[in-house]
């Protein structure tokens, strides 16, 4: 078991890999109930245990996890839903030597394992099985869920009725509902059980970037210099600003940013935009934050689209076909409101949604929130584990779109600059606690390089 990791999966492209791995069902079955059983054995702690089957294949991994519990000494009980439906669940069942419980009277355990359903449910929990699901989960010390939590939409994260799990089991690979909220918060902790099924995707999970240290031939325009517009609310643009200088950057210019800044940071008058953004060292352009929507603020931003220069789009400098198809580097860095003022409400999940408005604009896009989702043109997507709730404050999407800046003055390609801001902000994040505010980011960037 590793925590949530590599490639995201489909319902469909989890049954295709499946299929194309070339492993007999029953195999991949076997190796799925022997990980549940660890899993339960592990942070069940010996604990007795309450497994309720459903009546497809996730109920069959709980028939196999159930015998394995047993033979090595777990009081293990199991309660099903019904009968199984498919041929390999009636096996896992005959296997089983013990007693079926009905669900609908099953006592509570301390340890309660959910393998009602997996992945494909796409309507709501029924009744009968949604109430003594969520009975027994409220009573149990810890819940562990079969690949998912009963009651969530695999591919669109949508909630059904489940019941929140403590530790979910991803059998093979992530699934869009490990990360789309809000069923990501119904999974608790994910971990990943290898069972030998290989899995290709232009879906991942974000990862720790690579970040080179400065080396003995560097300077300060190698490591990158990047442009900082302010407007009407500087201290949004000395947000991003610092956060583009302390996430590495070489150096930093802010362009009509006032305010307390470090003295590392060069200031230039709103006049000298369009000769800064001339000078060709310039590796990043951050504009939106604070800027404001006047008329002054519109031509600063066609400026910046303009120009050749590598661009982040933030805040005000967000509009409806801002940017369509730019030839140069543009991360666009949304919030919903944002988003929907954007692209429109759309279709899908919303990983469909981000990948759609990618295609369209032809940028990669960081739609930002409690489940983040980076996209770019041709359909690579990279979704984000939840991060710190304490990063829902003002300011905090000013400092990401300043480390974006810094990561494309590295030399970083668009999707990739952003994977490494996201993870970046994540970290300091975490590193800063509970009770943060944004400048307290800028104080842990440098820990995380």
């Amino acid at each position: 078991m590793i925590p949530v990791s590599g490639c995201v999966l489909t319902a469909a492209q989890m049954h295709d890999a499946e299929i194309a791995s070339g492993i007999s069902l029953q195999k991949l079955m076997d190796r799925a109930g022997c990980a549940l059983a660890e899993a339960v054995w592990r942070f069940g702690s010996g604990r007795p245990a309450l497994i309720l089957c459903g009546p497809g294949n996730n109920g069959g991994d709980g028939y196999i996890a159930a015998r394995l519990l047993a033979a090595w000494g777990v009081d293990v009980s199991i309660a099903a839903s019904g009968f199984p439906k498919t041929e390999l669940a009636v096996a896992a069942r005959a296997a089983w030597d013990g007693l079926v419980g009905n669900l609908a009277n099953a006592q509570s355990s301390p340890v309660l394992v959910d393998a009602l359903f997996g992945t494909g449910l796409t309507r709501e929990l029924p009744a009968e099985i949604a109430k003594p699901l969520h009975r027994l989960a409220n009573a149990a010390e810890i819940v562990i869920a079969a690949d998912l939590p009963s009651g969530v939409g695999t591919d669109d994260g949508r909630d059904y009725g489940a019941a929140r799990a403590d530790i979910t089991l991803a059998f093979a690979a992530a699934k869009p509902a490990h990360l789309l909220q809000p069923a990501a918060s119904l999974c608790g902790k994910v971990r990943i059980a290898h069972i030998g099924v290989e899995c290709v995707a232009n879906v991942s999970v974000l990862a720790r970037p690579h970040l080179a240290q400065p080396g003995p031939t560097d300077h300060k325009y190698t490591r990158g210099m990047v442009i900082v517009v302010g407007g009407t609310m500087p201290g949004a643009a000395a947000l991003s600003a610092t956060a583009a200088a302390r996430s590495g950057a070489g150096y930093v210019v802010g362009i009509g940013v006032t305010g307390d800044l470090p003295h590392a940071i060069v200031r230039r008058d709103h006049d000298e935009l369009a000769n800064t953004l001339d000078d060709p060292r310039v590796r990043a352009v951050v504009i939106g934050p604070g800027l404001g929507r006047s008329d002054r603020a519109r031509e600063m931003v066609d400026l910046a689209i303009a120009s050749p220069c590598p661009l982040v789009l933030d805040g005000d400098a967000l509009a409806p076909n801002v940017v369509n198809d730019r030839p140069a580097p543009t991360i666009l860095t949304p919030h919903a409101g944002e988003f929907t003022r954007m692209f429109g409400d759309g279709d899908g999940s919303k990983l469909d949604r981000t990948r759609a408005a990618a295609d369209h604009c032809g940028a990669t896009i960081i739609f930002k929130g409690a489940d983040t989702v980076i996209a770019s043109p041709g359909g690579r997507a990279t979704l984000c584990p939840p991060a710190s709730a304490w990063l829902s404050t003002a300011g905090t999407g000013d400092v990401l779109a300043g480390i974006a800046g810094a990561m494309l003055a590295r030399g970083f390609a668009p999707h990739d600059a952003a994977c490494a801001a996201v993870w970046l902000h994540s970290e300091a994040a975490r590193l800063a606690g509970s009770g943060m505010i944004a400048d307290d980011l800028l104080t842990q960037l440098p820990r995380c390089l």
